[in-house]
């Protein structure tokens, strides 16, 4: 049966692609609006339509949202976000855009705790879940006057904006003559409030963990506990690149705790990393939104798009848990991160051949939707050369003495 109320999604991102395929699966019509460097979703079969996302101001992208809405009718369609900008602008603007959509973000008074990770290790410690020790200097002299731990990692509180460091997600630094030269080059990229320093947690991919759910009022109703084994970049991945469901109830109880704080209703991932030094799980993030490996979650019988449209829709949704022994794995990162970790002697060809047993989901490749497989290799290089000539660009405009933008 085709339904009448389809989903709105924000980002043509693989994100976006597993939403896509999701939903069309289930015959609800689904469109994209999408910047031109981000347009996986938009070679699915299920996509149905490919809108442009303007680049603008906050304002002026829920107006746009609002007018797709009055002149395509699709009032009560389901807002969904593809990232942690997408998802801030639907809770920002939760009250205005539920005038016409049915927004799957939380209202701002609770996303902020997932968006801002000040607020997350804040709320982390109320609730007395396990962090990283983390530090807040605002200025050299909070900087030097801190007792940090060497290796340690610069990241940022939020991702609003797009530099060197949000892009890599952290920087590691092995003493505190590079801490300070580091510190130095983020003071450039964003305000001193916006960056942390933050203890290593020694370990890879086969350390980190994460809690997935479809939430009501902070009550978990499908859940599945995962390791995220590989990621890529190796180090401090984009990305994961495979991911195992497994058993992990040390991460279940503190994640239903701070879920259920701030009453949180929606999708959510929770990750951790495991510290073998304290034998502890520590909370790294709080991902308010459908994250990259969330097709898992459909091969283990939890389709977590479709049951948040079904939610959103106020159709019942039956408790469930994912069971162990499921995996995914994106071969266009994964073999590359698997081939780093071999050099570095953590992974041998028969352990990896091993793991790409059954039951397996591929992150892009599928019978039924063909194209976004064949497009992954041209895209991401195309997202790459469009980034970096727009980098070059806003570099050239903001130099002092260059010719102004005609």
């Amino acid at each position: 049966m085709d339904h009448t109320t389809g989903a709105l999604v924000l980002g043509g991102n693989l994100n976006g692609l597993s939403i896509a395929r999701s939903l069309g699966r289930h015959r609800v019509p689904v469109w994209v609006v999408s910047p031109p460097n981000i347009r996986l979703a938009s070679f699915s079969r299920y996509t149905r339509r490919t809108l442009p996302w303007p680049s603008a101001d906050d304002e002026t992208q829920v107006e746009y949202l609002l007018e797709i809405a009055a002149r395509n009718n699709l009032d009560q369609w389901v807002l969904f976000p593809t990232s942690d900008e997408s998802a801030a602008l639907l809770s920002r603007f939760h009250s205005r855009l539920s005038r016409r959509f049915r927004v799957s973000s939380p209202a701002w008074n609770v996303l902020r705790w997932a968006y801002d990770k000040r607020l997350t290790y804040q709320l982390a410690a109320d609730q007395d879940v396990d962090c990283p020790t983390t530090f807040y200097p605002l200025s050299d002299a909070d900087l030097n006057s801190i007792n940090c731990a060497f290796p340690a990692i610069l990241k940022p509180a939020i991702h609003a904006s797009i530099n060197r460091l949000t892009e890599d997600k952290a920087w590691r630094v092995a003493n505190r003559q590079e801490l300070s030269v580091k510190y130095r080059e983020a003071r450039e990229l964003m305000p001193p409030d916006l960056i942390l320093v933050q203890e290593m947690i020694p370990g890879g991919g086969e350390s980190q963990f994460s809690y997935a759910a479809l939430v009501c009022d902070g009550k978990p109703i499908a859940s599945l506990t995962a390791r995220r084994t590989r990621q890529y970049p190796i180090d401090f991945g984009y990305s994961s690149s495979f991911v195992e469901t497994l058993d992990v109830p040390e991460i279940v109880a503190p994640s239903e705790r701070l879920l259920a704080a701030i009453r949180y209703t929606g999708i959510v991932e929770v990750e951790y990393k495991f510290d073998s030094r304290d034998g502890r799980f520590k909370l790294l993030d709080i991902n308010p939104r459908l994250w990259t490996w969330s097709p898992l979650g459909g091969r283990a019988g939890l389709d977590f798009p479709y049951l948040l449209w079904k939610m959103m829709q106020g159709i019942p949704v039956e408790e469930q848990k994912a069971p162990a022994g499921v995996r995914w794995v994106r071969m266009s990162t994964d073999v590359p991160a698997a081939f780093q970790e071999m050099l570095r002697g953590r992974l041998n060809l028969r352990s990896y051949l091993g793991s790409l047993r059954q039951p397996l989901q591929f992150a892009l490749v599928a019978a039924d939707d063909p194209l976004p497989g064949l497009m992954d290799l041209p895209i991401f290089a195309f997202k790459h050369i469009y980034n970096l000539y727009s980098n070059l660009r806003k570099s050239a405009e903001d130099t002092p003495g260059q010719p102004a933008k005609s």
